[in-house]
């Protein structure tokens, strides 16, 4: 006797449902660890382009140093440019809106405003550099168990006190999502010395 049911296709495990909140926390995990990744690829990247602790004999030891010849001059991101600024701005990108903003972003008001597009304002992305450093340092393990706390404390509070203030980098944006505006304040021009009348 032959048997007439209707055969499976062979193409592999029958798929799985997820309830849309375990979805959702999935989901949140992935970027977070994909940050993780990324992050941890950036620190390979300098650990690996970092110069010798030893100079050369012919290095110049008089504090003037080529940027590129050994390395980068500053790991500050607004000594960086082209495709170094680029690439430090992405992973920068990835740790504020996959660690800080989820954790630390809080309600958007007029007396703690945000800008979706702070990547435009150079004040938050210096400050934001900064707090990042300052996270790796204070976060790895030769930093000890107060780390943690003192990223917080010394670096976590005052950034955001400056970066979230009324008058601070974000001003000008509006904090309501039904009505965006996004605008960089201008700075004062760079004085002109030696003009003659």
């Amino acid at each position: 006797m032959s048997d007439t049911s209707p055969t499976a296709p062979a193409s592999g495990p029958e798929p799985f449902r997820v309830s849309d909140g375990d979805l959702d926390d999935l989901a949140s995990t992935l970027a977070k660890t994909m940050a993780e990744v990324r992050q941890h690829g950036v620190i390979l990247d300098r650990l690996g382009s970092e110069p010798d602790p030893a100079p050369p004999a012919n290095r110049q030891t008089d504090g003037a140093s080529e940027a590129g010849a050994d390395g980068p001059a500053s790991v500050f991101i607004l000594a960086l440019g082209g495709e170094e600024y680029a690439v430090e701005l992405a992973a920068l990108s990835d740790w504020v809106n996959y660690l800080l903003l989820p954790v630390y972003g809080r309600e958007i008001s007029t007396t703690r405003p945000w800008c979706a597009q702070w990547h435009e304002h150079p004040e938050a992305v210096a400050r934001l550099h900064a707090l990042w450093l300052a996270w790796q340092q204070f976060t790895d393990t030769e930093a000890g168990l107060a780390g943690p706390s003192t990223w917080h404390r010394d670096h976590l509070d005052q950034a955001l006190v400056h970066l979230r203030a009324p008058d601070g980098p974000f001003a000008a944006c509006t904090t309501s999502p039904t009505r965006p505006n996004h605008r960089v304040l201008a700075t004062p021009a760079p004085e002109q010395s030696g003009v003659a009348a």
